[in-house]
């Protein structure tokens, strides 16, 4: 029996998309997951960190720090959603503001993920989720595939 035929549903992955060659390793890897039969869906999701104060008393306007806030996570999502369409699955895109563990977890179960998918050194991010986490998180550790997938892509 092939691997997907023990699916009855797609399994819905949240993955953790900050640009970052960690978190593509983390895309490579669950693209693999599904080349190899599972059928997946995919949450790509940015969360930007709120404005500081210092960010706030220099930019003078909270619309321009809210604006460049979106063309970064938009930057981001743009290269993992390319990749995730050339592989045939579908995903959703979700940015938010807050706390990215916290807030990966709320994406999480707002969109009724099964998992979550991070590169396992996106540092205090991971902290957040496992702290706050009642669904699997999958820590995937840099690899080769992830380091070509991440040279790859323009200013990964």
């Amino acid at each position: 029996m092939r691997a997907a035929a023990q699916y009855a549903r797609r399994m819905k992955y949240l993955l953790a998309i900050d640009g970052t060659p960690e978190a593509l390793g983390a895309l490579a890897h669950t693209l693999a997951l599904a080349r190899a039969g599972l059928p997946l869906e995919l949450v790509l999701a940015n969360v930007q960190q709120p404005a500081s104060l210092y960010e706030v008393v220099v930019a003078h306007d909270p619309d321009v720090l809210a604006r460049l806030a979106i063309e970064a996570a938009t930057h981001a999502l743009d290269t993992a959603e390319a990749l995730v369409r050339e592989a045939g699955l579908p995903c959703t895109r979700e940015v938010a503001v807050g706390q990215p563990g916290p807030m990966l977890v709320e994406l999480a179960e707002d969109h009724g993920c099964d998992a979550i998918v991070l590169g396992a050194t996106q540092g205090p991010v991971v902290h957040g989720v496992l702290q706050n986490s009642t669904r699997p998180v999958l820590l995937v550790p840099p690899s080769p595939e992830s380091t070509e997938l991440s040279a790859a892509v323009p200013d990964a």
